[in-house]
């Protein structure tokens, strides 16, 4: 079943100029645009959003560090490699299961949701949806492999956010040293962590 809806998402791919053009730009774009938009909070920001981009980063780390050892644990050739696709995006041989795009993403954009900046979160929400079709629809995952990421994400946002308390010293400890450098744009207001 994984391998059908594969086929069905993938052969598209190459057919549709605009779609291809599309699909690329999320799949190669999606780190970047999500590396921006947490830096424009960050500097752009009061203290509630310097915590929210802690906690988004923390969460993105764990995240991929479990994706890490799923990829060991879990091997899985990609697409590409085990069956004739239309790739769009050169990528190495390594483990397909899970995609660390789409665990990357979400688990910012959850993370976003879950410190309740809905605007923002939506939106990045709805990026790392077209991102994770993306990786299925460019032919370097299977949609297991983007569900899996989903759900890692979303486990791993939510025990982020439950345990804030925790993490808060290590937010606090990173924003203190910010705003000793001078010269950057800070907005010291004291915000609920």
């Amino acid at each position: 079943m994984n391998y059908e809806i594969f086929q069905a998402i993938n052969q598209n791919a190459g057919h549709q100029h605009l779609l291809d053009g599309l699909m690329v730009f999320f799949t190669q774009f999606a780190f970047p645009f999500f590396a921006l938009v947490l830096l424009l909070m960050w500097f752009l920001g009061k203290e509630k959003e310097k915590y929210t981009v802690v906690y988004a980063a923390i969460t993105a780390v764990i995240g991929l560090v479990i994706n890490f050892v799923l990829g060991h644990i879990f091997y899985e050739n990609r697409p590409f490699v085990t069956h004739h696709v239309n790739l769009l995006v050169q990528h190495a041989k390594d483990s397909s299961f899970p995609s660390d795009h789409a665990t990357g993403t979400f688990s910012i954009a959850l993370a976003i949701l879950w410190r309740k900046h809905r605007k923002i979160g939506i939106g990045m929400f709805l990026f790392a949806i077209c991102t994770g079709i993306s990786r299925v629809y460019v032919g370097n995952h299977y949609p297991f492999d983007v569900l899996a990421s989903i759900i890692v994400a979303l486990v791993v946002s939510g025990l982020v956010f439950a345990l804030k308390s925790y993490f808060a010293p290590i937010g606090h400890a990173i924003i203190t040293i910010y705003n000793r450098i001078p010269l950057v744009p800070k907005n010291e207001q004291s915000i609920s962590k």
